[in-house]
């Protein structure tokens, strides 16, 4: 089989699947170098260079570079000597596309075509119902085309019971649906963990007596955050998450008096999409020795509110006995997967 000096896999990769990654790990195994060009335009739905971030990622032995529409010479300023594409091309229709033979000529390049990989899985099947190919999608992709659903509310109002019980029904779906995964709220266990260091130095030491710092809450918050992104990695199309770092400047607010700056720049890099409050109302308060009270829960309720509207998420409001507050929590996830699980097809190739 012959080699070639320097290859180049031009693509949208919109967004990266298997089909691609056959073609890439091939073409790297008959060159001795090989760049990838994964090529933009302003009406792709997923950013350039999140694409690009991704083949890096997924391809970290192989030149990973990107250019919107026809930037490719700056790109790929050097000689190529081969253009690989897919057999079947990047259209659903199954006829190759002929802009690889153009870029091939631009280069004074052979074209190289490889049988596809799984066959006919395309950009246009994938982006129109990711979920349906998630398995040929890999953990980064995955991670940004998750749906993240976060369930919050004041102390003692279900919280951790509602995210279970959505993982609960969104599992009985089965197939990739039985994936779904659920992030328990990290602030309990660090402060199990800080709660274990006072009595290290205090034995028998009350869970009253301990007391939370400011600096403590951006490390609930990152550590929350990347808690998320492993989950998100590794499920399906939908992960809940008993709180989040959005929450957590609330609770900061709460225990210190102030904002806190550096907990509201990780929560402003979170990448969740719905937020399910959970009314203090009609839900019986149960102590457990690191809870505050019951009288500080609509302050909480009214805050949250505040801030979610304030900051504009997308927020639904859980109220009534819980098989009412599950069905329209349920009538709000579904309604974000048939809007957003939906990428809007590249554009045409340019002659």
């Amino acid at each position: 089989m012959k080699r070639y000096g320097h290859g180049l896999v031009p693509g949208r990769f919109h967004p990266p699947h298997a089909g691609h990654h056959h073609l890439v790990r091939t073409a790297r195994d008959r060159c001795e170098r090989l760049t990838v060009l994964v090529r933009g335009s302003s009406a792709d739905t997923l950013p350039l260079e999140d694409r690009v971030s991704w083949m890096r990622e997924i391809h970290p032995d192989v030149l990973v570079v990107g250019a919107v529409d026809d930037a490719r010479d700056a790109a790929v300023p050097e000689r190529v000597d081969a253009v690989f594409a897919s057999a079947e091309g990047e259209e659903s229709h199954g006829e190759r596309e002929p802009y690889e033979d153009a870029l091939g000529r631009h280069f004074h390049a052979r074209t190289v075509l490889v049988d596809p990989e799984p066959a006919h899985l395309t950009d246009t099947a994938v982006g129109a119902d990711p979920a349906r190919y998630w398995d040929h999608l890999e953990p980064p992709v995955r991670a940004a085309l998750t749906r993240r659903v976060v369930v919050l509310g004041a102390e003692s109002t279900g919280t951790t019971t509602m995210a279970r019980a959505l993982v609960d029904h969104y599992r009985r779906r089965g197939g990739v649906w039985a994936r779904t995964r659920y992030v328990p709220e990290y602030g309990r266990e660090y402060a199990e963990l800080r709660l274990a260091e006072l009595r290290a130095e205090h034995p028998g030491a009350a869970r009253s007596e301990l007391a939370f710092r400011s600096s403590d809450f951006p490390v609930i918050a990152q550590r929350q955050a990347e808690l998320e992104e492993e989950a998100a990695r590794d499920g399906s199309p939908v992960l809940f998450c008993d709180t989040d770092a959005f929450a957590t400047t609330i609770w900061h607010e709460r225990y210190m008096g102030t904002t806190s700056r550096a907990t509201g720049e990780i929560a402003a890099l979170g990448r969740q999409h719905l937020w399910l409050l959970t009314d203090h109302r009609g839900v019986d308060f149960a102590a457990d020795g690191l809870r505050d009270g019951e009288h500080l829960r609509p302050w909480m309720t009214a805050r949250l509110l505040t801030q979610l509207a304030h900051t504009g998420r997308r927020t639904a409001v859980l109220t009534g006995p819980h098989e009412e507050r599950l069905a329209a929590a349920v009538a709000a996830v579904d309604a974000l997967l048939a809007e957003d699980l939906h990428l809007t097809d590249p554009l045409p190739e340019r002659r």
